[in-house]
């Protein structure tokens, strides 16, 4: 492993210097899971003091390259899976990135949905809606936290549909209603006590908050709120002009 020097006399400061080396560490040397050096190993290695090498690693756990443990020391951080802006159901998405997807049904059943969503699905008042809570995986690593409302007259029987298989495929398979665009937002936003519980991570730790309309046509056939782990999902998209 590199034992590089810090330029004193650098245009970067000591600890931005430092965090290049690190940052290349945690990228093209060491795995996830992989321990970092010591702090009184990085100050002989790199020539620097320890309030130097305290602030270039909390730039990478800020970051979420690195992750510190309680009384054993900092180790590289579980990649983030990337996924490009497309439309894809969870399942698709997934076995694209190359993991495998995974389900937990968290609930299922009728509920009145909120003023938002009975918009979104064009719901006369007072209807009800099927409301579906599951959480998702990849490889087996919980990721993100789904909320989805559906039409109960449109879909009949939702209920009895396996949930822990792609719903889009559902849609198009039994009910003849192939989504073929959604409309989506999305947000920065903290974990609730909820959410954080079902995806194991701290109270008001940072996620990504998705906010989806889909469509079969110009009929909305799905409603739905997903919550991501920041720290295991991260959003690419290619931009032109």
């Amino acid at each position: 492993m590199s034992k590089q020097q810090i330029d004193a006399k650098g245009v970067l400061p000591k600890h931005a210097q430092l965090r290049a080396i690190l940052v290349d560490m945690c990228t093209n040397q060491l795995a996830a899971g992989d321990a970092l050096p010591s702090e009184r190993q990085l100050c002989a290695d790199h020539g620097v003091s320890r309030v130097t090498v305290r602030e270039a690693i909390g730039q990478l756990v800020a970051e979420g390259l690195a992750v510190r443990v309680h009384g054993r020391g900092t180790f590289v951080a579980e990649r983030a899976h990337r996924s490009e802006l497309r439309l894809a159901s969870f399942h698709e998405d997934m076995r694209r990135l190359g993991l495998k997807p995974g389900t937990v049904v968290l609930s299922v059943g009728r509920d009145t949905p909120s003023a938002a969503v009975a918009a979104g699905l064009e719901l006369p008042d007072g209807r009800q809606a099927w409301r579906v809570r599951r959480l998702r995986l990849a490889d087996g690593t919980p990721i993100a936290v789904d909320d989805a409302w559906y039409d109960s007259e449109l879909l009949p029987d939702l209920d009895d549909v396996d949930f822990s298989a792609s719903v889009y495929e559902t849609l198009a398979a039994r009910y003849g209603l192939p989504v073929d665009r959604a409309e989506q937002t999305v947000g920065a936003a903290s974990a609730s006590p909820e959410i954080a519980t079902v995806l194991g991570i701290a109270k008001g730790s940072p996620v990504l908050a998705f906010d989806r309309i889909a469509y079969s046509g110009s009929r909305p056939v799905e409603h739905a709120y997903t919550w991501f782990r920041a720290d295991r999902y991260k959003v690419h998209m290619t931009l032109s002009e």
